[in-house]
């Protein structure tokens, strides 16, 4: 499945059921760009087991703030709307998988 975008109207019900990998971004930030390749071959690896969507933090501040992100890339894993998981800055493709894998 392709990486999705949520925002502050939508996101409740994106990641109300099942496991969703979210990343915190801003268009403006060297990291998340650095990032988002890995973040589609994430996609393909964990097809089946997670969905992997993006929210924009500066057009959505009221969830990023509900979850207290504080540095960008934040990646949180949800599980059926509950926080389960959450990472700060680059990480590799590997440690993102078996971030998904443990909780699947």
């Amino acid at each position: 499945m392709a990486i999705y975008e949520v925002n502050d109207q939508n996101f409740k019900d994106e990641v109300g059921s099942g496991l969703k990998l979210v990343d915190f971004w801003a268009p403006w930030c060297g990291p998340c760009k650095m990032i988002a390749p890995i973040l589609e071959e994430v996609a393909t690896d964990v097809e089946g087991k997670a969905d992997i969507a993006k929210l924009n933090v500066d057009d959505n501040q009221a969830t990023a703030s509900e979850y207290e992100v504080m540095s960008i890339p934040t990646l949180i894993l949800f599980k059926d709307g509950q926080p389960v998981d959450k990472v700060v800055g680059f990480q590799p493709k590997e440690q993102l998988v078996a971030l998904i894998e443990k909780h699947a």
